[in-house]
């Protein structure tokens, strides 16, 4: 990999190589994450069992998914990206229609935040794909163990009016593996550790604030998933509220800083 203060480019030689190791460390996280899910499932009823399994493993081919969209082919990427965008404004546009068209205030506002998140998340598509990898993977790890460990040791609920299963154990768990987590692929972005730790936690941040926000819309509508189009995980702002947040803010900090 060849790089100055502003640029950075992969070798050829050096890019498989690389891939080949950030994917080994993802499928680690995973086969970890299917042993803590194993101990879990052991304590719940066989109905609720089930519905975890399903839940983590159509979590791990959505991974793989967008992992390599944004690998082999970035165009793929940006379209599912654009898919995700459009899906989005339906589900916030369903739910106010399934309510009368009530909370149209609510409505207005969310589709305003949601249109300005998500110019930011399509121009962060288009980003460097070494970046949105390097956000990719930090966002999907604060997913992933922010449930496992809030499953494994939740006790105190973070924001039990508007997300009930989220606890402070949860994304305590899951902030500090993805944020030192940078430090194993913090060469991905050519960054000292310092600086990939730093934009691990702005991803950590607005990943939270994407989903609690999306769970505050679902709330005042009295529902609890946007839709049911991906088993085990609901709609598609269900699965991707975080990303498309993370993304926008990618793209506001890039623009910034030039990463």
């Amino acid at each position: 990999m060849v790089c100055d203060r502003h640029d950075c480019f992969w070798d050829y030689n050096d890019y498989k190589p690389m891939i080949r190791t950030i994917y080994f460390v993802i499928l680690v996280y995973f086969l970890l994450g299917g042993v803590a899910f194993y101990f879990i499932n052991r304590r719940k009823e066989p109905g609720d069992a089930r519905k975890n399994w399903i839940k983590f493993s159509t979590y791990f081919l959505i991974i793989n998914i967008l992992f390599f969209s944004i690998v082999i082919n970035p165009i793929a990427f940006r379209q599912l990206a654009l898919v995700i965008i459009i899906a989005g404004f339906y589900e916030l546009f369903k739910l106010f229609r399934k309510s009368g068209y009530n909370r149209k205030g609510l409505f207005l506002l969310s589709a305003f935040l949601f249109a300005v998140l998500s110019f930011g998340f399509f121009f962060f598509s288009g980003m460097k794909k070494e970046l949105i990898l390097f956000s990719f993977i930090i966002l999907s790890i604060f997913d992933s163990f922010s449930q496992i460990t809030g499953q494994l040791w939740g006790r105190k609920k973070l924001c039990p009016k508007i997300s009930p299963n989220k606890t402070v154990e949860g994304f305590t768990g899951g902030a500090l593996v993805a944020i030192l987590s940078a430090l194993l692929i913090k060469s991905l972005i050519a960054a000292p550790s310092l600086e990939a730790m730093l934009l691990a936690a702005g991803v950590v941040l607005f990943a939270f604030t994407g989903d609690i926000s999306a769970s505050y819309y679902k709330r005042k509508y009295n529902v609890k998933d946007f839709s049911n189009f991906i088993p085990g995980h609901g709609g598609f702002l269900d699965r991707f509220d975080s990303l498309v947040a993370v993304g926008a803010w990618i793209a506001f900090i890039g623009s910034l800083i030039n990463i």
